[in-house]
């Protein structure tokens, strides 16, 4: 068996909000690859089944706390203020840093990153190198992958997947299902379920069909650009209407 690569440092421990007990992490050996000497301090976990011993890179810094049944592995790393927690699982080249929480059965793997103050929970995955950041929240049975961002103030929840370049920002609310088109610039837009009804969302906008509209023509009128996001409009309300999310979608937003 490979040698062991921590240590709990049993005199230096954090409790918890519902009183667990998170032990402090020294490497007991060198880890070449994340520049960490034998002897250097790590962040906090419960026990040795929330970090990976003897296979992979995974590491706990600073601050961060990986408690209850979450799992670390691969060559994932948690930063910062970070919080993994519940039943979460973080893996593959996944990062968590900042003040980010990733709780529930979530899941982030591959090369995705969650940072700033977002929150990722219940049985939402994100994968791929898809970003979550600033307070955006990812939750339900969510999907966000591929190298799709969401950020602001951005909700994503219920079964919502989002994809390929996708941007989902600002206080952007996004239920359910979505249809990307792209205009040749490679600029993104949206047609998703929100509480409010089927938005148009592209890069911080978010719009009805109407408004949609109604900017492009002011803003891109007579350009080919301009006739591009007018097309992308009009197929995507006939998208919609196919789809059969036309009406607005109710449910308990997250």
């Amino acid at each position: 068996m490979s040698k062991k690569k921590y240590t709990l440092v049993k005199s230096d421990t954090v409790t918890t909000w519902d009183g667990r007990k998170l032990f402090r992490i020294k490497a007991a050996v060198a880890i070449a690859a994340l520049g960490i000497a034998k002897g250097d301090l790590g962040g906090y976990i419960e026990g040795e089944a929330n970090l990976s011993q003897v296979s992979g890179n995974a590491w706990v810094y600073g601050d961060a706390w990986v408690s209850g049944n979450a799992r670390v592995y691969g060559n994932a790393r948690v930063y910062g203020n970070a919080r993994v927690y519940g039943d979460a699982w973080v893996s593959g080249d996944a990062q968590v840093s900042g003040d980010a929480w990733v709780s529930g059965n979530a899941r982030v793997y591959g090369d995705a990153w969650v940072s700033g103050d977002a929150r990722v929970y219940g049985n939402a995955w994100v994968y791929g190198d898809a970003r979550i950041y600033g307070n955006a929240r990812v939750s339900g049975d969510a999907r966000i992958y591929g190298d799709a961002r969401v950020y602001g103030n951005a909700r994503i929840y219920g079964n919502a997947w989002v994809s390929g370049n996708a941007r989902v920002s600002g206080d952007a609310r996004v239920y359910g299902k979505i249809t990307v088109a792209t205009r040749s610039d490679g600029y993104t837009f949206l047609i998703a379920v929100t509480p409010d009804g089927p938005r148009i969302i592209a890069g911080c906008r978010y719009f009805t069909f109407d408004e949609a509209r109604a900017h492009w023509t002011e803003t891109r009128g007579g350009t080919q650009l301009g006739e591009e996001s007018l097309a992308l409009v009009d197929h995507l309300e006939r998208m919609a209407k196919i789809c059969g999310f036309i009406e607005p979608v109710v449910g308990e937003e997250a």
